[in-house]
Order: C-alpha cells, then structure tokens, then sequence
C-alpha cells in the first residue's frame, strides 16, 4: 500500500480546494464592488435621478456583471473541484480495496475477543484504556493479568530512568524460577549499573559495588566478572577497552528486551501481543485472500462452498515471524496433521497424511503407488513421523 501515493493525491485535492474557495471569493468581491459603486451612485444624486438615469445606471451594471462572468467562473472552478473529489476516492479504493468480501460470518466468544483486546492494552501499557473496554462492555476485571503486566510496566519505566531497583526487586523475588531457567539477569543487571560507575569516572563507586553484588556471582561467573574487573583499567578511556561489548549503551535495550521475554515467560504469556499478531498476520495474507474472493465472486456455486470450507482452498503465505511450531499439511488431501490424522513417511521418503495413504491404498494391504514418484509401497511399510 502506497501510503506517500495517498497523501500525494490529498494534498492535490486540498490544494484544488484552496483554489476553488479563492477564485470563488474573488469572484464575489468583484460583483460586490461594482454593485457598492453603482449604489453609491444612486445614493449620489438621489431624488434628483429621472427614471432614464436609473435605468441606464442598471444597464451599466447589468452589462459590467455580464463582462465579470461570474456564474461561469464559479462554474468553472467548481467542476475542476468535482473531478477532483469524485477521482480521490477512485484511487484510494484501488489501494484500499473492499476487504469486507474476504470475511465470512464466524461465531466468536464476544467474552474472550474482549480480554483478549483489554489484554493487549494492558501490555502496551494502556491500563485506564483496558479498564474502560472492560467496563463499558460489562465483562469482569482481569485482575491477574493487570496486576502482573503493571509490575512489568513498572520495571521496564525504571530502566528507561536508569533506575534499576524496581528489576533487581523482580529478579530477588523470582531469583528461584530464574535460576532453575538458566537465566542470567541477574548478572546483567548489575553489570549495566557497574558500567554507569565506571562511565561516570567513579572507579571507587564501581569497585565498592562490584565487592557487594558481583563478588557473590563470580562462582558462577568468574570468566565475566574478572572481564568487568578488566574494565576499571580503562576509566576515561573506554574506547581502547578489550571489552567494548560490555559496555556498549545498546546493552540496555538487549537487558530490557530480555528481562521483558523472561517476565512474559514466568508470567504464562508470549513476548508478543496475541491480538497484534492476529492482525499483522491478517494483513499480510489480505493480498491472497482479496484475489481469492474476486476468484470466487464471478462463481456463485463455489463461493457458496466456499462459505463453508473449514479452511482455505489456498495457501495464505506468513513470514517465518508468523511460524510459532513445527505443522505438517498433507499435500494432497491439503488437511493439517493432528493426532488422529498423523504424518506418515512413505519407504521413497515422501509424506502424506494417514487418511490419504488409507485412501490411495483403499483401506487394505495391497502396495500403491505414491502420488509424487513412481516408487509403490503399502500402508505396512510407511511410518508414523512425530513433529
């Protein structure tokens, strides 16, 4: 979607407006002007103007109103502001095209489309925006999931502030379920503070905090601590330090997009929004699903089919971004595999689901032949593939 395209024609139109609205004005001060003259001519003489005057003084009003044109100017200018306004939405419903002929009506849980939406403002920080959708629609309070992404949005603004004891509160009071996870927060957090001391010049603020919070974790990470010890060397020249990734600034967005996944974790929540996913994912197959529909419309009896597929009769295409876990898809029955309907592995090494080998060796022991290769093989020779 050409966004730059849009404003462009916008702007042209805004800008055929403006012109409309000033020859318009013009165009009426003109006649304004030369009916105040004639008036004031009027006014003039008075009682002292014969009839003749009077209507000659009209006609010369009438014939300067006739060479001023304003009916056609108006006119003029209005049509080239129509064509404008009627061309405007043409093209942005060529780039913006009807997307309401790609859905179908579907059943959803009103109840848990509405957390799922006070959920996702409740993680971008939108807490009274939550609380409002919540209340508004009259369902009950997420209490759980507001509190502990509150706890977050209060870590994550300390580290934006520099401040790092709302996270070091975090980390101790999780320390356990941290530890057990191989997580080394911890650790990065109190080298982020170490570096701001050193930073700051203060080789002795850095030592003493070192002695308090790194000495404790140097059994477990002695090669990382003796790096940072390597660091206090190197005060006011930082730029020849061995470790300048120890202490690059991008190392507090890294801790902070870190601390953010292991909170999501603990918390029984994905690093990201469920609901922003959904529509992303949406808007990247729109191109698919739109050609699929107009494919469809022109069908009526496929389209009504269609209505009630299950699933799609074409793949939609997602970014690996799209791609959570591992799924298989029968490529020729087109059905994704499930428990009941497992992948098989053919003895030539391609893979259909088990309904489709059941149906290709018709339910019985006899070999087929794979739909892919020459190769034959029977249901007893093909095995189950676990993903």
């Amino acid at each position: 979607m050409d966004l730059w395209s849009i404003k462009e024609a916008f702007d042209h139109v805004a800008k055929r407006q403006k012109l409309s609205t000033s020859k318009s004005q013009e165009v009426i001060d003109q006649v304004r002007q030369e009916i105040e003259k004639t008036l004031a001519r009027i006014q003039s003489v008075d009682n002292l103007m014969s009839p003749v005057d009077m209507k000659s003084i009209l006609t010369e009003l009438k014939l300067k109103l006739n060479s001023i044109g304003p009916l056609q100017q108006l006119e003029e200018s209005q049509k080239e502001l129509i064509t404008s306004l009627t061309k405007y939405p043409k093209f942005v419903g060529k780039i913006f095209p009807d997307i309401s002929k790609t859905s179908r009506n579907v059943d959803f849980d009103i109840h848990t489309v509405n957390h799922i939406i006070a959920c996702h403002f409740y993680r971008q920080g939108m807490f009274d925006l939550g609380d409002c959708l919540l209340n508004e629609a009259g369902e009950p309070e997420v209490t759980g999931t507001r509190s502990h992404f509150s706890e977050m949005h209060q870590v994550l603004e300390g580290l934006r502030d520099r401040n790092l004891e709302p996270a070091l509160n975090w980390i101790t009071a999780n320390h356990e379920i941290l530890k057990q996870n191989g997580s080394t927060l911890e650790l990065k957090l109190h080298t982020l503070q170490f570096v701001e001391f050193i930073r700051k010049g203060s080789r002795i603020d850095a030592l003493d905090y070192a002695r308090t919070y790194l000495a404790p974790l140097a059994f477990l990470h002695m090669k990382d601590v003796q790096k940072l010890m390597v660091c206090l060397l190197y005060v006011g020249k930082l730029d020849s330090c061995p470790y300048a990734d120890l202490i690059a600034p991008t190392n507090w967005q890294k801790f902070t997009k870190e601390l953010t996944q292991q909170f999501c974790s603990l918390i029984g929540q994905s690093i990201r929004s469920p609901f922003a996913v959904t529509i992303a994912a949406g808007i990247e197959g729109l191109p698919t699903l739109l050609k699929l529909a107009n494919v469809m419309a022109a069908k009526k009896h496929e389209w009504q089919e269609w209505q009630k597929m299950k699933q799609l009769p074409v793949p939609v295409e997602l970014g690996s971004e799209f791609q959570f876990h591992s799924v298989f898809v029968c490529p020729v029955s087109r059905d994704q595999a499930s428990e009941e309907n497992p992948p098989m592995l053919m003895p030539c090494l391609h893979v259909l689901c088990k309904q489709s080998m059941m149906k290709l060796s018709k339910s019985s022991s006899r070999e087929f032949k794979c739909p892919y290769c020459p190769a034959e093989a029977s249901a007893a020779q093909c095995r189950q593939l676990y993903f």
